[in-house]
């Protein structure tokens, strides 16, 4: 493959891409076909037996008129189920959670503004709001990217490792730090205290949540069966939770991006021609790296052969 030219490589990789969409529709198919069609009949059955028992009592088509208006409601987040001493909708934390979602670009679907007023606002602060996150997203990443590659530079010098290998194992580590720590944790957390949901739906949520997919079936205390005080603690903690773990997903997202072995398989996609000047910046890092591996005794008839 490596006789290729680049032209030549990019149809080879939409390939395989179009190739996992298809896998990846084909197993969701066989796996969610049957459990939808099972949750459909199960519908119709109750709804028939709902209208044989109490058809007789209302208008024609004024169940479906009702369920209808239900749907429609519960798509923006509004639901009369519950009793009225429950939390509104639109509350301060579920509004902040809200704004929180467009920032991040999760996008539970749980909630979504009524008025067109809210909607004309909602296209302004994305357009605004999302170029903000990301230069602080910027920011933070060159802050906090020196700091991380230090563990891998000690690695290095003190189990005289290969700094190819080094970077490798601390990337490791840090996406089991970042899994464990913002995944496994909130999940078990999650776990214990909504018991309606079992471990897996735990993890399932804090992944989509973090990975910014956020298909928004599952949502902590989407019930409101909380203590309304609990609740509104929940939304904020859900708050800092992405916050804090998309910046960390982002962390480990781009420790694995400068792996010399990943650089390699873009680098083999990418234009054959000169090194830019990020491609000889990370070179000259490695060579550095290594370098100061070396004990003084070897490194010094280098730096005399180059005088």
């Amino acid at each position: 493959m490596g006789t290729l030219k680049p032209w030549a490589r990019f149809p080879l990789l939409v390939a395989a891409h179009l190739l996992a969409l298809g896998i990846g529709a084909a197993v969701l198919q066989a796996l969610e076909g049957p459990p939808a069609l099972q949750l459909q009949a199960k519908l119709r059955a109750e709804l028939a037996a709902f209208q044989a028992e109490y058809g007789a009592c209302l208008p024609p088509g004024a169940l479906e008129e009702l369920l209808g208006t239900a749907l429609e409601a519960q798509v923006h987040g509004v639901s009369s189920l519950g009793n009225g001493s429950e939390a509104r909708t639109w509350d301060l934390p579920s509004a902040l959670l809200f704004t929180a979602s467009i920032l991040t670009t999760t996008g539970y679907g749980n909630m979504a503004p009524l008025s067109a007023g809210g909607k004309a606002f909602c296209v302004v602060y994305a357009t605004l709001g999302l170029p903000a996150s990301l230069a602080l997203l910027a920011a933070l990443r060159c802050c906090l990217l020196p700091l991380l590659s230090h563990p891998g530079a000690w690695v290095a010098i003190h189990w005289q490792l290969a700094p190819e290998t080094a970077a490798l194992l601390c990337a490791a580590g840090l996406g089991l730090l970042v899994a464990g720590t913002f995944v496994l944790l909130p999940a078990l957390v999650l776990w214990g205290l909504q018991g309606e949901c079992d471990l897996l739906e735990a993890i399932y949520f804090c992944f989509s949540s973090l990975s910014t997919i956020g298909l928004g079936d599952l949502l902590p205390g989407g019930s409101r069966g909380l203590h309304p005080v609990l609740y509104h603690l929940g939304q904020l903690a859900l708050l800092g939770y992405l916050l804090l773990g998309l910046l960390a997903m982002l962390l480990t997202v781009e420790t694995f991006s400068e792996l010399p072995q990943v650089r390699a398989m873009v680098k083999f996609f990418g234009s054959s021609g000169l090194l830019t000047a990020e491609d000889q910046g990370g070179i000259l890092g490695q060579d550095e790296l290594a370098l100061s591996t070396l004990p003084p005794s070897a490194a010094a008839p280098e730096q005399a052969a180059t005088c």
